[in-house]
């Protein structure tokens, strides 16, 4: 029997609400020919499954086994030209590429004029909406139209048609070049996390500066703005730079604060700003704006002209439940954020089929510290064992070693000594293999694995001794992205001052955080 998830056509059924469903069933019967269609008929068969049993659909005599492979990609695309008709899921860059169809077709028949007169119009409208890519289309097609239809103000037309084509396209170029940049960084990020020693930030920076093309901001519209912050902040997240990040993320959002009809046309990448933003809110702990900047993105989200689609409602799951951990994580009230874990589990499993594996292991990381900050070490442990167990996860490296360091931690304090000598080997190991043994972590483990040769009395002495060590790397330019991951100088002073973790993290807030 085939994973469900692995199979497009079934999990696209299973995305559907029952009005899509329905309004697909409408379309197809819209001639009476459709009525017994192989294809609506395997429709009906798959929506009624609880997962896809190549099997059953065989022994329904719908399709044979030969034919069964075309009918099924017939129904994935007349389900995907139903959803394009959906009212639902029509917005100005669908429209926009409706238009040019249409003045396609208008020019094949040889109605020049007519196609022109749409194109024109369509065009202002994709300036307006920033759309430079469609509206670059545009400005060729009208070329090609103009060469055969000969007009008397052919010679005006053609330098204006000649101009509009080099802005559009110098305009295109920086875009790319900007997205290419931006893609590239996120990429490194995705694969390693945070730059680990000072060759690789200069590394990065090197790449950076070199990659980033030449611009005058005043010449800059929407589009190549976005690229342009998005880039900046993948620069400044890889090295560290928490402040820049901040920076950047702000003038993301507040650049769809500026251009406010640009937050419903592109969603996700209102959303995916306000992400970044809290992030860096939480990382420099502004827990009072973190607050202020998630109330008003629920605000936004709820409006009647924010655009509803199933993508738009799992990132805003991400965000806002990464948001609320924080939140936690900062107040130290871990026991509080219990409420948490059930509610992100549900919709993990949900929405399976839409969230990457990569965010699902985020989530897990945040539930091991939730539970270890409350105290329940046997739970935490559980939650990195799905990270450490995971052999496909090729991205986050930085999580992966983490995940085993916290795991250490976490036997350590359930008591679990019988275990620790195999995890050091293993954790030591890994982290040699993935070349991220720095300072912390060889601290950490030196200190576990001499555990079994310190007295009881002396413990608390030990304590203070590693206290000493590893309080010097929290402003280190690299080292102190090991306390992004664990706070193990809160959880070395709970151990020194006899008080959950949970307290001295609740002190600390009170006195640091904004």
């Amino acid at each position: 029997m085939a994973n469900p998830s692995k199979d497009n056509l079934f999990v696209l059924i299973n995305s559907l609400s029952k009005s899509e469903k329905r309004q697909f069933k409408l379309y197809v019967n819209r001639l009476g020919d459709n009525t017994d269609a192989k294809f609506l008929l395997l429709f009906n068969l798959l929506d009624k499954m609880s997962e896809y049993d190549e099997e059953e659909i065989l022994k329904s005599n719908i399709v044979t086994k030969l034919q069964l492979s075309n009918l099924k990609a017939h129904l994935y695309k007349q389900i995907l030209i139903s959803l394009r008709m959906n009212p639902v899921n029509q917005n100005i860059r669908i429209q926009i590429r409706e238009q040019l169809d249409f003045a396609t077709i208008l020019y094949h028949k040889g109605l020049y004029k007519q196609s022109l007169k749409i194109l024109d119009k369509t065009k202002l409208i994709a300036l307006e909406h920033d759309e430079k890519n469609i509206a670059y289309e545009i400005v060729e097609l009208e070329k090609v139209i103009e060469s055969q239809y000969i007009t008397r103000s052919i010679v005006g037309r053609a330098d204006e048609l000649a101009i509009q084509a080099k802005e559009l396209s110098q305009q295109n170029v920086i875009a790319s070049k900007l997205s290419n940049l931006s893609l590239q960084l996120y990429s490194i990020m995705l694969k390693s996390g945070y730059a680990k020693s000072k060759e690789e930030m200069q590394e990065i920076s090197t790449y950076f500066n070199n990659q980033l093309p030449n611009y005058q901001i005043e010449d800059l519209g929407f589009r190549e703005k976005l690229w342009l912050y998005k880039a900046h902040l993948w620069h400044s997240f890889l090295i560290q730079d928490f402040l820049a990040c901040y920076r950047y993320s702000n003038k993301w959002v507040n650049l769809f604060n500026e251009y406010q009809q640009m937050i419903f046309l592109n969603p996700v990448w209102y959303i995916k700003g306000n992400t970044y933003l809290l992030e860096c809110l939480y990382l420099i702990k502004h827990k009072s704006y973190i607050k202020e900047v998630l109330e008003k993105l629920e605000t936004t989200i709820a409006l009647d002209a924010f655009p509803k689609n199933d993508n738009l409602t799992t990132l805003h799951f991400l965000c806002y439940y990464n948001s609320k951990f924080n939140l936690h994580f900062l107040e130290g009230d871990f026991e509080g954020g219990m409420y948490l874990v059930e509610e992100v589990l549900k919709n993990l499993k949900k929405n399976e089929d839409r969230i990457d594996e990569h965010h699902t292991m985020v989530f897990y990381y945040k539930i091991a510290s939730m539970y270890f900050g409350a105290g329940n070490n046997k739970k935490c442990i559980e939650y990195l064992k799905k990270i450490i167990d995971n052999k496909n996860l090729s991205m986050r490296e930085d999580l992966m070693c983490f995940a085993r360091v916290l795991s250490l931690v976490a036997h350590y304090e359930a008591g679990m000594d019988y275990l620790l000598e195999v995890q050091l080997k293993s954790t030591y190991k890994f982290l040699i293999k993935m070349n991220d043994l720095h300072e912390v972590q060889r601290e950490m483990i030196k200190f576990l694995k001499n555990l079994g040769s310190i007295f009881p009395s002396e413990l608390k002495s030990e304590f203070k001794k590693l206290h000493a060590r590893l309080i010097v790397f929290e402003s280190h330019p690299y080292e102190k992205r090991a306390f992004l991951y664990l706070d193990v100088i809160s959880w070395l002073e709970s151990k020194i001052e006899n008080k959950p973790v949970a307290t001295i993290i609740q002190e600390k807030a009170k006195k640091l955080i904004r």
